[in-house]
């Protein structure tokens, strides 16, 4: 029985907020997501999930008001922690990440650790919700591991071309916890390419 899942990365976010949990979105992001929800409203979603940061609540908000459903937020669906300040060379930094998994500043953490609980949570998803279309609200980093991890070719280049795409769907389609599809969309092109 499949199951579709279609991950929405969270639109522009206001940067003038540096807390991750409460930061929320821009007036481009407010009005960017609506093409997420002009590109869901016709995909017969049963069930809304997000990460419980208020910029990924905010964009697959829109969304789930014309429908009427509630969104669930998962704490393990958050973004990956960089360090408990802020960084200035988010390139430099990322690039260090996507070449080893494992390395971290000193309160962040690590890619692996993102991708472990982001993975963790959907086979939680897949289990609850088997053979039913699922929306869930995410971030850059988290949505590009969990991609990684079914596309293992899927590295730094990939990410950074997508790291201003904002908001960004990618549709999976799973057998079980199989995944046997996995498709990015560009809501701005309206260029989709399949990814495995």
């Amino acid at each position: 029985m499949e199951t579709t899942v279609y991950f929405v990365r969270h639109a522009t976010s206001d940067h003038s907020n540096k807390d991750e949990r409460t930061r929320g979105l821009t007036t481009t992001g407010l009005q960017d997501r609506k093409l997420a929800t002009d590109y869901l409203s016709d995909k017969k979603v049963d069930k809304i999930y997000s990460s419980p940061y208020c910029r990924s609540i905010l964009t697959i908000q829109d969304f789930a008001e014309t429908l009427g459903y509630d969104i669930n937020c998962i704490e393990d669906f958050r973004e990956r922690k960089v360090d408990s300040g802020w960084i200035e060379n988010f390139e430099e930094f990322a690039k260090k990440q996507w070449s080893d998994f494992n390395y971290k500043l000193t309160d962040g953490e690590t890619l692996q650790e993102v991708q472990d609980r982001n993975i963790n949570a959907l086979q939680f998803v897949l289990k609850m919700d088997r053979g039913k279309t699922i929306a869930i609200g995410t971030h850059g980093t988290a949505l590009s591991t969990i991609v990684n991890y079914y596309q293992p070719m899927f590295k730094f280049d990939d990410f950074w071309k997508i790291v201003d795409v904002m908001p960004w769907i990618v549709k999976m389609t799973f057998d079980d916890e199989t995944c046997l599809n996995i498709e990015s969309i560009n809501l701005f092109s309206q260029k989709n390419d399949t990814l495995k």
